[in-house]
């Protein structure tokens, strides 16, 4: 059975989502964070080096970071589900928003939260992080268009990877500036998976 390492108000969450919506047998193991520093437990360097989430293990196999656990989990279990097929045109955009979400779109993200933890002393930074905040967005938002998914308009891996981003949005209150990101939130918000996906995981604010 899969086990999942799952750490409240984490990027653990999409992953939790997809394994309801693939509907395999799992186990969640909670760990919950420091309610000052909002570090990990050190509990969870026992499961992995970096101590942090999300990790699953399978079948004696241990994965870690977001993009490679939803990659194997697709490929084991997704029986032709949430991926285009790799001779597809489509798989080429698959793979790149795949990749986008953690490679791209979350660096000023965490930019942003790590120097505003500086005060003044990040202040000059944050003009320049804030305007690479709402390039990414404003590219995410023009690339969705009309459609409810990002890739072939069928949800997908993609999807589940940048569903954390639209998370943050949310958490941020700036979802109203992006309308189609805002539709993109509501569809998966809307899923039995992610409802149940939350109803598991605990409580998931990412600052609201």
């Amino acid at each position: 059975m899969i086990t999942l390492h799952h750490l409240n108000n984490s990027r653990s969450q999409r992953i939790l989502w997809l394994l309801e919506e693939l509907g395999v047998p799992y186990q969640i193991k909670h760990y919950q964070r420091d309610a000052t520093t909002r570090l990990a437990p050190p509990e969870l360097k026992a499961v992995h080096p970096l101590g942090k989430s999300p990790v699953i293990e399978d079948d004696g196999v241990k994965v870690a970071e977001s993009g490679a656990i939803t990659d194997y989990l697709i490929r084991k279990y997704g029986k032709d589900r949430f991926q285009p097929a790799e001779n597809s045109p489509d798989y080429v955009a698959y793979q790149q928003w795949l990749h986008f979400a953690e490679g791209s779109a979350m660096l000023p993200f965490m930019l942003a939260l790590y120097t505003g933890r500086l005060g003044e002393g990040g202040a000059p930074l944050q003009p320049r992080i804030n305007s690479e905040i709402l390039n990414h967005l404003g590219y995410m938002n023009q690339a969705l268009g009309s459609h409810d998914w990002f890739v072939g308009n069928k949800l997908s891996g993609a999807d589940f990877m940048l569903s954390f981003v639209a998370d943050i949005l949310q958490g941020r209150g700036m979802l109203d500036a992006f309308p189609n990101l805002k539709r993109f939130a509501e569809k998966i918000q809307a899923r039995p998976a992610w409802q149940k996906a939350l109803e598991k995981g605990g409580p998931y604010t990412l600052g609201r």
